[in-house]
């Protein structure tokens, strides 16, 4: 079960990449838009986040009830931002620039915390 649960992280860590990846290739682009990069790192973000969850709940280990509910609720918030701005042409600097603060919230929350 090890194994499946570092296998699942790494996978969230290729998520957190693809998103993060996304946000930042656009820094100098004039028109922001969300890319496919960060579409799907936000949903690999989702399921592999509550299936970590699940897996260190199946195996007994302690979890953080509140740190999870702040991720969640962070990545849940970024995930709405996606995909309602999706189909857009360009994409509001205030919008794509909360998506990309509300990721490194979640990476500075996930290690500090």
């Amino acid at each position: 079960m090890d194994i499946l649960r570092e296998i699942v992280l790494v996978v969230h860590f290729i998520g957190l990449a693809s998103l993060f990846g996304g946000f930042f290739v656009q820094m100098t682009a004039r028109e922001k838009v969300i890319n496919n990069a960060m579409f799907h790192g936000v949903l690999v973000q989702l399921v592999t986040g509550i299936l970590l969850v699940g897996l260190r709940e199946s195996q007994e280990l302690d979890v953080n009830q509140t740190k999870v509910a702040v991720k969640l609720a962070i990545t849940a918030v970024i995930a709405v931002l996606v995909i309602i701005n999706r189909k857009k042409a360009t994409v509001a600097l205030p919008v794509w620039g909360l998506i990309g603060g509300l990721t490194v919230v979640n990476i500075a929350i996930a290690v500090i915390w």
